[in-house]
């Protein structure tokens, strides 16, 4: 006898959170104009037809042409390959300075929220202290002490960024570890490691990924403003921050050096964002209402 075909199709939450993000236009937008300016960026030396750092000062500051399609600088530089090079840079920068903000936020929060009792407590004063301190003073010191390199610049951008993740892990690991599943873990003599890294973290993915994509902007904003005090990537590279500062400077005579990089960077800062709020939505669906 036919009873018929049960229609009802059971989903995990990670699905569940694959369909909702997919029915938010501004976060799959966002996806995809990001996706798009990184790959113009990656494909820079076979789109563009001149050197980013190839001088021609007899050629000068020239508006958008057929050659230059977004002009060139003081020096003669082509500024369309600048801003392409330029992106390569701010968006490594990001991802960068973001790994390493989640690897020292993660390990942090994960063990003070485990071990717990003053442990816990002397790591999370260490957190409020550092909060207290302004980041930009701290970034400027650890690049004027130290010899400048872009892997410093992803360490002491990274290096500030993690305070917050911190705090949600710590949170959340705190939460955890009253699991059922934990304390079972704990009596069959699971080292604690194993039980943080085996068991604990791996249900933080969905915060941590929100946090991520949120961390992105803020550390290509804070490295813009580096190079914008001259701090940042040195010359003759380019980054879209020092770019803008080049362009800043020049407005009112050649309006065209701001305009393009501040395109290209607030272009990709809104769509991280918009993908960030999308997955914060997709991932916990409370965080809306």
């Amino acid at each position: 006898m036919d009873h018929g075909t049960d229609s009802t199709e059971i989903r995990s939450p990670w699905e569940e959170s694959w369909l909702r993000l997919k029915k938010n236009r501004l976060s799959v937008a966002g996806f995809i104009v990001f996706t798009l300016i990184t790959l113009l960026c990656l494909a820079a030396p076979l789109i563009s037809l001149h050197d980013p750092n190839e001088m021609d000062m007899v050629y000068g500051p020239k508006a958008p042409t057929t050659e230059h399609w977004f002009g060139t600088d003081t020096h003669g530089r082509d500024l369309f390959a600048r801003t392409l090079h330029g992106g390569r840079i701010s968006i490594a920068v990001g991802f960068a300075s973001t790994v390493v903000a989640l690897t020292i936020g993660i390990a942090w929060g994960s063990t003070a929220g485990f071990i717990g009792g003053w442990l816990d407590a002397i790591m999370m004063r260490i957190v409020d202290i550092l909060y207290s301190l302004p980041f930009i003073i701290f970034v400027i010191l650890l690049m004027t002490l130290f010899e400048r390199s872009m892997l410093l610049l992803f360490i002491a951008i990274g290096f500030v960024e993690w305070l917050t993740l911190a705090r949600i892990v710590r949170g959340q690991i705190v939460h955890l570890k009253t699991m059922p599943y934990i304390e079972a873990a704990s009596c069959l003599g699971v080292h604690p490691v194993a039980i943080v890294f085996k068991h604990l973290v791996p249900n933080l993915i969905g915060p941590v990924i929100v946090y991520a994509t949120l961390t992105v902007p803020a550390v290509m904003l804070l490295e813009s403003a580096l190079s914008f005090l001259g701090l940042g990537v040195q010359p003759p590279d380019s980054s879209w921050g020092s770019l803008i500062n080049d362009g800043a400077e020049k407005i009112k005579s050649y309006p065209w050096l701001l305009v393009f990089p501040s395109i290209f960077f607030s272009t990709t800062l809104f769509a991280l964002n918009f993908i960030g709020d999308g997955l914060r939505d997709a991932l916990d669906p409370k965080s809306s209402n």
